[in-house]
């Protein structure tokens, strides 16, 4: 008896494939801006050591790879990594986003929110607010090196802890800064969790609550470690 294959069970399948393909992409390219938001962030931790401690780690960075590859040719090769994984990212979140509202053409008012938490309600403008901070982050100490505190742009001393210590001396600034943290770490927690689940670590009641503890842990730690600094200079710890 011969039997065919409904082309609707055919698109079906194909879009669940696609769905978990998109999943598995955000995951891995997530866990990779983690790894990387904690080794930038032990890099500024460097600012407790003093000036010649965290200049000497700065321009370590642009000396890596070195003489195999040029000068900050490692870094160049770190940013476009981090690039690609980001319009991947971003990409795959607007797309799961835009199939999650097809799958829901009819708008209502969720009036319960069935146990979800704050983090995980705010996942997509968690990541417009971090993108944006993006933005401002590499104008600031990258691209431009903007001194807030005398209109200044470039940084003719090349000097990365004056840069930093004059741009968290306004207090405004570091009121953003702590502002992005805290959405930055709503992001991680939930996402560290989403990252684990769709990878396949979150197969009983004990792997999830360790992957929810995982996600409370990195939030903490990343988050909490990036404010330490804006917060020491704003309060005279750190100083010129």
């Amino acid at each position: 008896m011969a039997t065919t294959t409904r082309p609707s069970l055919v698109k079906g399948s194909r879009a669940a494939r696609s769905t978990i393909a998109l999943k598995i992409l955000m995951a891995v390219s997530g866990l990779l801006f983690i790894a990387f938001v904690l080794a930038h962030m032990y890099g500024n931790l460097k600012a407790f050591s003093g000036e010649d401690s965290f200049n000497e780690y700065a321009e370590h960075l642009r000396e890596i790879g070195e003489p195999m590859l040029p000068h900050e040719g490692a870094l160049w090769i770190i940013r476009v990594g981090l690039i690609v994984a980001l319009v991947v990212h971003v990409t795959c979140a607007v797309i799961l986003a835009k199939r999650a509202a097809r799958a829901r053409p009819v708008k209502y008012v969720v009036k319960t929110n069935n146990g979800s938490s704050v983090s995980s309600r705010t996942m997509r403008w968690g990541g417009v607010t971090i993108l944006a901070f993006l933005v401002w982050h590499l104008l600031n100490f990258t691209i431009v090196k903007i001194n807030p505190s005398n209109g200044e742009t470039g940084d003719p001393e090349h000097n990365p802890y004056k840069l930093m210590v004059e741009s968290f001396d306004v207090w405004w600034i570091t009121v953003i800064y702590l502002l992005a943290m805290l959405a930055l770490g709503m992001h991680l927690h939930h996402g560290t969790f989403s990252s684990l689940q769709t990878l396949g670590f979150t197969n009983s009641a004990t792997s999830r609550a360790r992957a929810r503890a995982a996600g409370w842990v990195v939030a903490i730690v990343i988050a909490g470690g990036f404010a330490l600094v804006p917060l020491s200079v704003l309060v005279g710890i750190i100083e010129k």
